[in-house]
């Protein structure tokens, strides 16, 4: 372990490390007096975050062509004080002025427009250039400001390191003891700095917490459990040895260099922030960060890999939505050209899921017709350039025995194929390529290509980005996956159950058609899954087991079909609610106040627990549930209803730490 570092060392040991950069320049900025303007910062007042002089020769070297007085009216629109919104609102303003620049109205004196009112955006930050400096090779200054008074409405603060881009404090850096646990970091310095002086975070771009030992970044609007560790620089399968970090204090290291770089941070803040439902701002973590820009690398050269773009393993629960967003927005953002990007997967729950990431980051806007009937209207998108569009590898169905048709000869589009080893290799991914013969491919999966899922390489090219299981559960975005087999008394039932059925099970991509089939030839086996006493006993151990295991979190029962669904639910619920009784009586009866006690917790908790089922809808599905004595109507209102906050069932599933009331899900 470690010896014990003062936070003043771990200050001091940054600054140094960020100064080697070759680009930050430090600035201390301590006074004894809280109110002393004297600390080189200058400012007018102790209220001010940004440092207005530096800004304001930031936009000066980065706008000759815009007069000062246009300048400044770009820079009194980024000092306004936005105290009156919310800070995720004032944030998010900030945030898009800064990417994309001020826009302001200044009559021209010179050419063509000369005389006339012309509209210019202002930069902010030149992020085709990022490397440092005043001069026309680098016109980004990078300053990293310690010990900064700021004034709030309750007194002073003085965060302890600042780092600042062209005068604006994009990085906040909260330091501890070696000695103290991190999450104080976040508790009592963070959490009340976004309360006592917000204005410090409306151009803030993520938030650095460091003891030394463990080093953690995140966004203004996350909680604890959602901010992460940054360890690798440029590797994303590098093996790091945490025993090893923490007993050297490398940690913090590890984020300067594969964050903090001038180069890298510009790309960051360009290209890795997004605002989901413009409430809650989402920024890509460690593997996330290399994982794309390997795969924009590898776009950026696509005419020598044939169009293969790779294939994205990242595993789930990573983030590959997002990753799909970051991606997206950066190849339309850096590189001139019309391109569409068509995002294709095999089930419906997939594509809505995926195209609400796009949607609630605002990288398609709801009035945007992006999701195609049929490859008719799939090729009339295509014809119109549309940015994205999401379609399951279903609709590239076709008549067999004949030629599928062309839907676009273009070669600026981009497919990206979600979970590409599942069903892409049939009739259907060959009828997409024919459609799309001259298209770019990227497959993006969550789980290793193995076997004969080694084709996906054949078709894609070989990996741009791997992140695995392991990996997840090491940097704690992951909860470790335990195995343990249960109700052995019903898996004995199941001894003869034919292989190639549970492989067609996997398969997941079935039609009305191919569902029926598949019941016609294994109708004894889905009667024996199926069976109500089997499931009656799943349902008991279900019930029992669930509140009494250790990890007291959130849960999902997989069930065959959409119907067995809804008689899972239907069971666990009606156990759920006998199980309350019983608890009740249980406590009423005990002598044994510890006991008593026990018996209790888990009620209480038992109380708090939500259950809902997800099952991707259909056509006619109240009539089909009818059919089979089901009432799917109170579940499909509770799958489309939205929350206080705007949020459906999957964000809140997703959402939910294993402090929260967890909810089951049955798909």
């Amino acid at each position: 372990m470690a010896n014990f570092i003062s936070e003043d060392d771990i200050e001091q040991a940054l600054l140094q490390r960020l100064q080697h950069l070759a680009g930050w320049n430090t600035l201390n900025c301590f006074t004894a007096q809280a109110d002393d303007l004297n600390d080189g910062s200058g400012r007018a007042d102790k209220r001010e975050v940004i440092l207005a002089d530096h800004l304001r020769a930031a936009i000066a070297r980065l706008n000759p062509q815009v007069p000062p007085a246009a300048q400044e009216q770009a820079v009194a629109t980024l000092l306004q004080p936005r105290m009156a919104m919310s800070l995720v609102k004032a944030n998010r303003e900030v945030d898009g002025l800064v990417r994309d620049g001020v826009v302001v109205e200044f009559e021209a004196t010179q050419g063509p427009e000369a005389g006339k009112t012309v509209t210019e955006r202002v930069r902010v930050i030149d992020f085709e250039q990022p490397a440092p400096g005043r001069t026309e090779s680098g016109r980004n200054e990078y300053l990293a400001v310690a010990q900064l008074w700021v004034r709030g409405e309750k007194g002073y603060r003085r965060p302890d390191v600042l780092l600042y881009v062209n005068g604006l404090p994009l990085v906040f850096v909260e330091l501890k003891n070696s000695n103290v646990k991190l999450k104080a970091a976040y508790d009592d310095n963070l959490t009340n700095y976004k309360a006592e002086i917000p204005q410090l975070f409306a151009a803030n771009v993520l938030c650095l917490l460091s003891n030394g030992i463990e080093t953690r970044v995140g966004s203004l609007t996350a909680e604890w459990e959602h901010f992460f560790a940054w360890l690798r620089v440029d590797d994303g399968k590098e093996v790091i040895d945490r025993a090893q970090l923490a007993d050297s204090a490398l940690s913090l290291e590890r984020a300067v260099l594969g964050l903090l770089a001038p180069a890298r941070l510009l790309d960051y803040v360009e290209n890795f922030v997004v605002f989901h439902r413009e409430t809650n701002k989402v920024v890509a973590q460690n593997h996330q960060f290399i994982g794309v820009n390997n795969a924009f690398e590898v776009f950026t050269r696509r005419q020598t890999v044939g169009g293969k773009l790779g294939v994205f393993w990242h595993t789930q629960g990573s983030g590959k939505s997002f990753s799909m967003v970051f991606y997206t927005r950066k190849v339309c953002r850096k590189l001139s050209g019309n391109f569409s990007f068509v995002v294709v997967t095999d089930r419906d729950d997939l594509d809505g899921q995926i195209y609400r990431n796009f949607l609630h980051t605002g990288t398609v806007a709801p009035r945007d017709e992006v999701r195609p009937r049929d490859s008719a209207q799939l090729r009339d998108m295509l014809g119109k350039n549309k940015r994205v569009v999401f379609t399951l590898i279903q609709k590239f169905r076709y008549d067999k025995g004949k030629d599928y048709p062309l839907l676009s000869d273009r070669d600026d589009i981009i497919v990206i194929v979600d979970e590409a080893h599942r069903t892409q290799y049939a009739g259907l991914a060959e009828n997409m390529r024919a459609g799309l013969p001259n298209a770019n491919y990227l497959a993006f999966t969550g789980t290793p290509l193995l076997g004969k899922d080694q084709k996906t390489n054949a078709w894609f090219g070989d990996y741009v980005s791997e992140y695995n299981f392991q990996q997840s559960v090491e940097d704690g975005a992951t909860v470790p996956l335990f195995y343990e087999k249960r109700v052995p008394g019903v898996l004995i039932q199941n001894d003869n159950l034919n292989q190639e059925f549970v492989e067609i099970l996997e398969d997941e991509n079935l039609d009305d058609a191919a569902q029926q089939k598949l019941e016609q030839r294994f109708a004894q086996e889905i009667e024996v899954i199926k069976r109500d006493d089997r499931l009656e006993l799943i349902a008991d151990d279900i019930v029992f087991h669930f509140p009494r295991r250790g990890y007291l979190g959130k849960g999902m029962v997989i069930a065959v079909d959409k119907f067995t669904a809804i008689t899972m639910y239907d069971k666990v619920q009606a156990k759920w609610k006998q199980e309350i009784k019983s608890l009740l009586g249980c406590i009423a009866a005990t002598p044994n106040e510890i006991e008593r006690v026990r018996l209790k917790r888990i009620l209480d908790w038992m109380r708090k627990v939500e259950m809902a089922v997800v099952v991707s809808a259909e056509n006619g599905e109240e009539e089909k549930f009818a059919a089979r004595g089901l009432d799917i109507k109170p579940q499909r209102k509770r799958m489309d209803a939205l929350d206080r906050n705007g949020h459906d069932i999957e964000h809140n599933f997703n959402l939910f730490s294993s402090v929260e009331p967890p909810s089951i899900g049955a798909n």
